[in-house]
């Protein structure tokens, strides 16, 4: 009896550590007028003729804060990344010495900062509502499980009460980190 409980609470959290994980993973590629390597994970390079993540194929480090150096391993596909970086549209002009690729990130302005932190919210409220979702789908299944195996009155209210506190705990993650987001994205 209690397997298939922990079964639900287990499916349920690991679900929900994903959507949190997702959530990271959208927020490092939004731009806060500060260099990020992880805006760089979207950009694919032809490299003889297979699709390749330029990060898997170069070194990327951080210069200064606002500039991003990506040394390419192979020096001569330094034009297939500058024209993979043009067509990724991160919104900055690769600057190539021939040897390495300069990203400058020009600081943001007020009103772009603000268009940012909306996407940031509205990232943060699609997260909610996939933690929602998953509240409801352990709810639909512990119902069934009170069905399959006559799970007593309060033993199946303690475990909605439960997945409740589950739903709290990762909504508040969210939270956090969109305020997080929020704050860094707004500092000059």
């Amino acid at each position: 009896m209690s397997e298939s409980l922990d079964e639900l609470f287990l499916f349920g959290e690991e679900k929900m550590e994903k959507t949190i994980t997702q959530l990271h993973k959208e927020f490092g590629a939004i731009r806060s007028g500060r260099a990020n390597p992880m805006i760089l994970d979207r950009v694919l390079v032809d490299y003889y003729g297979a699709p390749t993540p330029l990060r898997q194929m170069s070194q990327v480090s951080v210069q200064d804060g606002t500039t991003l150096v990506i040394t390419p391993y192979d020096k001569s596909i330094l034009k297939e990344i500058e024209k993979a970086i043009i067509k990724a549209e991160i919104g900055i002009t690769p600057n190539s010495d021939g040897i390495c690729i300069r990203l400058a990130f020009p600081p943001l302005t007020e009103d772009r900062r603000k268009e940012i932190v909306k996407d940031v919210k509205k990232i943060g409220e699609e997260a909610k509502v996939a933690i929602r979702n998953i509240r409801r789908d352990m709810t639909d299944d512990l119902k069934k499980l009170e069905k399959s195996e006559n799970l007593p009155e309060d033993s199946v209210k303690d475990n909605q009460d439960k997945i409740q506190k589950l739903t709290d705990k990762y909504t508040g993650i969210i939270d956090k980190t969109v305020a997080e987001k929020e704050k860094e994205v707004m500092t000059v």
